[in-house]
């Protein structure tokens, strides 16, 4: 029996193991950067499992270390543990016992998948070339994140590759996404105050219109996207805040507007503040307004190593057939898996979780979201064998 059939029985015994500290985050949820029982849970459970070096990078996180007895690549497996603030009405048994906060992404899921893959790992300790390193990250919901931080703390320090997988409820369990390149949007926020000349709504010429200006606004960032720049490269610009005036008679002195702004490419990325602000400056100056401008940059853009892609892409295919993979279509959404591929080539997958039998068909973040529980055990499995893979990658 190989290494890798060995392992891969060892996860299928440990799956029970494995459902249940799923339902055990799940029943005990903490929002973004206060996860203390939950690190507490990890770090306790790790420490049962035995064979690793387990730390604190930080208040709220976690990481252990799997060092082999042989020297080799140093691995990183990356898992999110931070919960949302929705309030759960699932029904389920192990139901959230904390009002008002949720698992309603998944990484109740994650976290357990990776505990999995930690301890059917810590059986090959003896054989194991090289080094793994599991990652349990706070705060992945709330920016600007708590990647970032656990970088800083040095978590990232060597390491060769870097893997993450989201499990996906709009997916069917059974399968599983593989993407090379980009994959996931930068998520960065803009705020702009125009600063106009209130007075009364039946002399408008008297006044400088705030409203009337922040609408010219609204309709010309557009332009970043339909005319400005190029209309294959993906980019969101969305107005989603506009505030001003309190009641109907009168022009308000300034209104506020806030959004979004999403977009793939590092090079892009760096272009849109400044013609972002040579929009508003041109339109509030025509206005005889002034204007304050803001731009606070969020996650980076997730972009896929293609060899490491391929090598779960590979992975996949050896475990369950080509009919299981399917090749990811970016979103405008976010991550901030992206701050580790900044450090190392690595790859962020998908894992089917969903099932249309069961009635597991409410998308992420929704208050009845749940998960299929066999997409831990396919999560665990492509896990291990893609490390092996990468651990043996001269």
């Amino acid at each position: 029996m190989t290494d890798l059939q060995h392992l891969l029985e060892r996860a299928e015994a440990a799956q029970d193991q494995v459902i249940q500290w799923r339902r055990h985050l799940h029943q005990h949820p903490e929002l973004s950067f206060h996860e203390s029982e939950t690190a507490h849970y990890i770090e306790e459970t790790l420490r049962s499992i035995g064979r690793m070096e387990v730390s604190r990078p930080t208040a709220t996180s976690v990481m252990a270390r799997l060092i082999g007895r042989q020297p080799g690549k140093v691995l990183a497996i990356r898992a999110d543990i931070d919960a949302l603030p929705i309030e759960e009405n699932t029904g389920l048994p192990f139901g959230s016992a904390n009002p008002g906060v949720m698992h309603a992404c998944g990484h109740d899921g994650h976290t357990a998948t990776v505990l999995g893959v930690a301890k059917v790992m810590a059986e090959h300790y003896d054989s194991l070339e090289g080094e793994i390193r599991f990652i349990f990250q706070h705060a992945e919901e709330l920016p600007p994140g708590g990647a970032e931080e656990m970088i800083a703390a040095g978590v990232m320090e060597g390491v060769d590759a870097v893997i993450g997988a989201h499990l996906q409820s709009p997916v069917e369990v059974g399968m599983v996404g593989v993407v090379a390149g980009p994959m996931l949007a930068s998520p960065d926020t803009f705020y702009i105050t125009v600063h106009g000349k209130g007075g009364h709504a039946a002399e408008p010429h008297m006044a400088i219109d705030p409203i009337a200006i922040g609408a010219q606004l609204v309709t010309n960032l557009q332009h970043l996207a339909s005319r400005t720049f190029n209309p294959m490269d993906p980019l969101v610009v969305s107005v989603t805040k506009f505030i001003a005036g309190h009641t109907h008679n009168v022009i308000p002195g300034s209104a506020e507007l806030c959004g979004t702004v999403r977009c793939m490419d590092p090079g892009l990325r760096e272009q849109l503040p400044k013609r972002m602000e040579q929009i508003i400056e041109g339109i509030t100056q025509a206005h005889g307004a002034a204007y304050e401008f803001r731009y606070d940059y969020g996650y980076r853009p997730l972009i896929n190593n293609e060899a490491v892609s391929q090598i779960v892409a590979e992975s996949v295919k050896e475990l369950y057939g080509a009919d299981a993979l399917y090749t990811i279509k970016p979103s405008m959404s976010a991550d901030d898996f992206s701050a580790y591929l900044h450090l190392a080539p690595g790859t962020y997958f998908n894992i089917g979780a969903g099932s249309k039998e069961k009635g597991i068909t409410y998308p992420h973040h929704h208050p009845q979201f749940t998960i299929d529980e066999g997409s831990l055990l396919i999560g665990m499995k492509v896990f291990i064998t893609a490390a092996l893979k990468l651990l043996a990658v001269k």
